[in-house]
């Protein structure tokens, strides 16, 4: 490494080298790199504060990564972009995120003098995800920072994970890839799972006990998460081909189907009734049951035959749940039931 010809320049080049090694190095081993003597390093201690740098229990001088603060210069309107983002990120999770708040009131305070009608609403942003009447959970907190320490670090971790049914396993787990999930507010990890030494998906609400353990590891230069997640409707991925899905929306609806694109693979026909036919590849249509569910009686699937039974059979529950006795071809009850809708619906 060139040689710096001031103090300053040497603890930017002591901050630049710590950031390049993860677990730390000794005075000696930066002292040789800059080209000083060690007494140099050791003078240097006291300033280094300023760069969360700390002496590690072997010895060693090491970034805090936890505390480190990473300079980035926004514009006005990249501020905004990100204000937008953790705005979303606290309308799709019902769990308290102190660092997100946090990062949200720097925010603010950062264009306190270049917008300041903008800052006051970043900072008051800021206020209402920091309420306490959002659901505050330390396991969860705790286990996303140390997937998200040992993501920065590229070390292994144990796990302790909770399946649906209660059962609770252990795995030794690299995580890959962090993911939000809108649909259920939750989160996900992707990682390489041990056993069975295959790529797995976690919730992260269902980890109950995380630790960073001695074991490093690289990603797979193949692995792309947009590409894994490229057919998926919001987290499920498969090896299989993805499947197509065919929904008629009523006309009541076409035009609010249309302002979005849901699907990267979408294509929407209007049909002469007004109605729209909307197509798409998806890796695993039940992902998209509560978003079908959603449109109520004004979305109808017409494939696959798998997901078209289902809704027909959820159909059936919800009338028998609210009183009508459904059943096949009863006609006079079928024509009654056709009535209501249709007087409900305004048909």
């Amino acid at each position: 490494m060139e040689r710096a010809s001031n103090k300053a320049g040497r603890l930017l080049q002591i901050e630049a080298l710590l950031l390049a090694y993860p677990e730390g190095l000794t005075q000696s081993e930066i002292a040789r790199r800059l080209q000083v003597n060690r007494s140099t390093i050791n003078r240097y201690l006291p300033d280094l504060d300023k760069f969360s740098i700390h002496e590690t229990g072997d010895g060693k001088l090491a970034i805090d990564r936890d505390h480190y603060l990473a300079n980035v210069r926004l514009t006005m309107h990249e501020a905004m972009a990100v204000h937008l983002a953790a705005r979303l990120m606290a309308t799709r999770t019902d769990k308290h995120n102190p660092h997100a708040a946090s990062a949200l009131r720097k925010l603010g305070l950062s264009l306190e003098k270049l917008a300041p009608l903008i800052s006051a609403h970043l900072i008051a942003s800021a206020e209402v995800m920091d309420d306490e009447a959002r659901r505050h959970d330390p396991v969860y907190q705790g286990v996303l920072e140390t997937l998200t320490r040992a993501w920065s670090l590229g070390r292994k971790l144990w796990l302790k994970h909770q399946m649906s049914d209660q059962r609770v396993f252990e795995y030794v787990f690299a995580p890959y890839f962090i993911e939000p999930y809108a649909v259920g507010q939750t989160s996900h990890v992707i990682g390489w799972r041990e056993p069975p030494g295959a790529l797995r998906t976690f919730k992260i609400e269902r980890i109950k006990a995380a630790r960073i353990l001695d074991q490093p590891y690289t990603i797979p230069a193949d692995f792309d998460p947009r590409e894994k997640l490229a057919d998926a409707w919001g987290i499920w991925y498969t090896e299989a081909q993805p499947v197509e899905v065919v929904l008629r929306f009523h006309p009541r609806v076409a035009r609010r189907v249309r302002e979005t694109r849901w699907h990267h693979s979408e294509s929407v026909d209007e049909q002469p009734d007004g109605s729209l036919l909307w197509r798409a590849w998806v890796a695993e249509p039940r992902e998209m049951l509560p978003w079908i569910r959603g449109w109520g009686a004004d979305v109808e699937v017409v494939k696959p035959v798998e997901l078209r039974e289902r809704m027909v059979g959820e159909t059936r529950r919800l009338a028998e749940t609210y009183g009508w006795q459904v059943g096949q071809g009863d006609t006079a009850q079928d024509d009654t039931l056709d009535q209501t809708f249709a007087s409900y619906f305004g048909a």
